[in-house]
């Protein structure tokens, strides 16, 4: 499934099915604007208020549904936060100005920490037929509260490497915790760390490919 756009009166719904990870939030939450297992148009804007479906677009994770209002209302508000939670045996969840091997994506993102996606950077939900492990309630680190905790966060993915994220984050936990604040880290993709969500150098020994920034 590659790329969409809908028009309706008031709002424009963007929709990447490369980057959606099917989490299902949208068919859920308004399924009379995303209409599941249809042949043929699915997306409906008009459907519903322009809020409603500004709403919806930013509860989706992965950053595959994005929106344009056309009434002249703001769109999608930067975070005041940048973070990256720790998905439970699943992926990372980035929400921040996000800049992705160089190209600007928007203010979310899911990017694969199992290496086993055929998408990579991005998750494809290959970890759960993998059997991919790896808690997403780490134990904290000590750190310092950042200066500012928003702004541009640029994330470069390492051939054959981590991914190198640069620009303030902090590190949550799946139950919402903060266990990490930093302006730059190295976060394991090959699925191998055992310091897991760190880079620990194990990539190497799995012999661990992947594109870089």
């Amino acid at each position: 499934m590659g790329k969409e756009t809908v028009s309706g009166r008031d709002v424009v719904i963007h929709f990447d099915g490369q980057r959606c990870i099917h989490a299902r939030n949208c068919v859920l939450g308004h399924p009379d604007v995303f209409v599941p297992n249809v042949d043929g148009e699915w997306i409906h804007p008009d459907a519903v208020s322009a809020e409603e479906v500004a709403l919806t677009a930013r509860q989706c994770p992965s950053g595959a549904i994005q929106y344009e209002r056309l009434d002249g209302q703001r769109g999608e508000p930067a975070p005041v936060v940048n973070t990256v939670c720790l998905r439970e045996n699943g992926p990372l969840a980035l929400n921040a100005p996000l800049t992705v091997a160089g190209e600007a994506i928007g203010y979310r993102a899911t990017l694969c920490r199992c290496g086993l996606s055929k998408r990579k950077p991005y998750c494809d939900n290959s970890h759960a037929e993998g059997g991919f492990i790896a808690s997403g309630e780490t134990a904290p680190k000590e750190s310092q509260p950042l200066a500012a905790r928003d702004g541009a966060l640029a994330i470069e993915p390492q051939k054959d490497g981590p991914l190198k994220i640069v620009g303030n984050l902090e590190i949550v936990t799946g139950t919402g915790h903060t266990v990490d604040r930093c302006s730059q880290t190295w976060l394991c993709r090959c699925g191998q760390s055992g310091n897991k969500p760190y880079c620990d150098g194990s990539h190497r020994k799995a012999g661990f490919a992947a594109e870089g920034a």
